[in-house]
């Protein structure tokens, strides 16, 4: 059932929360569902890695301030 699937694709989503959270990789289940939906769509995961890696050092984090998405999970 779509129900079955939207839970599976949860707690999928949450399991690569926590991983990203462990790699302190600043992401949050918002954006890792935007990569997961890149990826699933013929994206390349390096690639990806390397525009969001690319990003952050094109627009820092300003000191006081947080990623997009932390705190509110």
């Amino acid at each position: 059932s779509q129900e079955a699937k939207r839970k599976a694709a949860r707690e999928v989503i949450d399991i690569l929360h926590e991983i990203a959270t462990l790699l302190n990789t600043h992401l949050d289940r918002h954006q890792l569902s935007y990569c997961v939906s890149l990826i699933e769509n013929g994206a390349n995961p390096e690639a990806l890695a390397n525009v969001i890696r690319h990003l952050r050092e094109a627009y820092p984090v300003e000191e006081g301030e947080e990623y997009a998405g932390e705190g509110a999970a």
